[in-house]
């Protein structure tokens, strides 16, 4: 069971200032023109993946889910706005009693996307929908990043386990979300103990540099790690000499030592002579880490070396060069008039320089060849061909401003796993390359 799941009780503050200005200043035009009850539909798509990227990572919809049903405007919010005069009394007046009571779909969290896919649908009154946008964004941008991230470097260690170690490298709490975002990409633990708390991911970690530097000798630093954690802890062998360490690490701890762990130097040349030397004193069940400035492409050169697991920290959170997906969140279709049963009529921005989008509320599906192998995501805005029918890839995530659609962030995580098994099999190289699958629009 996912800590999320249990609703541990972790404080979670008001979205309602992850926003921009001008959402508030759009609504309070609004509503003096009359528009704000309009029914309104928003999209989530991304016009291109990063350069070289072959597929996308959904990441964060279950944050997403968190941040919609936080979006509230309490007393000291409210004050905030009135006293810096960013809204009219009016404006204050309608944001004390909001709450989104519209619905959303999306792809499921761990699923791939490409461009143009409609990662996430909002529908509700432009009101309530527009005020969403800032965090939605915020949120799926970064997670689907790192998300992306993972799932490359997860492919390149094949079936070596993962060690996210990114939290000392970014913000303290994109550090918990990265470590969300790169458990759903298939790494299989974190250093961080509040993504572990917060989510339930596996937490790992024994000592740095700096416990061996305290003591007056790599041996004293090793005997007591060793009498504090047991034979299975791992051993970081580099401060010094790595020959040395690796010999005075097995004497201690003799040969069930769990690892040894190397942070520098030439991660090929070091993992094939620890490798030796462990086995040559009779340790061969002991283990070989490795960290230091990894990305997927040193991870995948070190794929003949006899290493066990990765660590990974810098490039990992922050999208290993791409931190951002450049999603964005615009109005595909809206009512002329307000009421819920209003027609909804296909609107989009006329734009020059990449920046056009198609209007209309769109769905999508993933059409398969005859070896069930995915060719092609198409997207679409009439009705849903009956072959496809079976193969629609959002899924109800909010209705009538009730989430219905949380789940374990290990079924993220396995759905990852699948969603990739179904891509041709050019969606794993690394080499740089356009999307794995065109988007066909119907």
């Amino acid at each position: 069971m996912n800590a999320a799941d249990l609703r541990l009780p972790v404080d979670v503050p008001s979205t309602a200032l992850f926003t921009d200005r001008y959402e508030l200043t759009m609504l309070q035009a609004a509503l003096r023109a009359g528009t704000a009850d309009r029914r309104s539909v928003f999209e989530v798509f991304t016009r291109r993946l990063p350069e070289g990227r072959r597929y996308g990572v959904v990441g964060g919809t279950g944050r997403v889910l968190d941040a919609v049903e936080n979006f509230r405007f309490d007393s000291g919010v409210l004050d905030f706005l009135a006293d810096r005069r960013i809204v009219d009394e009016p404006t204050l007046a309608w944001l004390a009693d909001y709450r989104f009571r519209g619905d959303i779909w999306g792809y499921p969290e761990g699923e791939v996307y490409f461009p143009g896919s409609p990662v996430l649908r909002v529908e509700g009154t432009f009101a309530e929908a527009v005020l969403l946008e800032t965090v939605i964004l915020s949120i799926l941008n970064h997670d689907s990043a790192v998300a992306a991230a993972a799932s490359r470097m997860a492919v390149a260690a094949g079936d070596r386990p993962l060690i996210e170690m990114g939290a000392r490298r970014t913000h303290e709490l994109a550090a918990v979300a990265a470590a969300r975002a790169a458990y759903v990409g298939g790494f299989t633990s974190t250093s961080d103990l509040a993504a572990g708390f917060r989510y339930n991911i596996p937490t790992v970690g024994t000592s740095a540099h700096a416990f061996t530097l305290l003591h007056d000798s790599e041996r004293d630093a090793f005997r007591a790690q060793v009498d504090s954690l047991g034979g299975s802890t791992t051993l970081l062998v580099d401060t010094y000499d790595v020959t040395e360490a690796v010999r005075m690490a097995v004497e201690i701890a003799g040969p069930e030592l769990g690892a040894v762990r190397i942070d520098s130097g030439d991660l090929l040349l070091l993992a094939h002579r620890v490798r030796q030397q462990l086995d040559e004193l009779g340790a061969a069940k002991t283990k070989i880490v490795v960290t230091s400035d990894l990305d997927e492409y040193a991870i995948a050169s070190l794929a003949a070396a006899p290493v066990d697991a990765y660590g990974v920290g810098t490039q990992l959170v922050t999208g290993s060069g791409h931190p951002t997906c450049s999603m964005v969140y615009k109005l595909v279709a809206r009512a002329d008039e307000a009421g819920p049963d209003a027609p909804l009529r296909p609107v989009a921005k006329k734009s020059m320089g990449g920046k056009t989008s198609i209007g209309g509320r769109k769905w999508a599906a993933r059409r398969l060849d005859a070896d069930g192998v995915a060719e092609a995501e198409v997207v679409g805005t009439g009705p849903v061909p009956a072959e496809l029918a079976d193969r629609q890839l959002l899924a109800e995530l909010v209705r009538g401003g009730e989430t219905v659609a949380r789940e374990p962030l290990d079924t993220a995580r396995d759905r990852h796993r699948t969603a990739l098994a179904g891509l041709p099999m050019s969606a794993i190289q690394l080499s740089r390359g356009e999307a794995v699958l065109p988007t066909e629009y119907v």
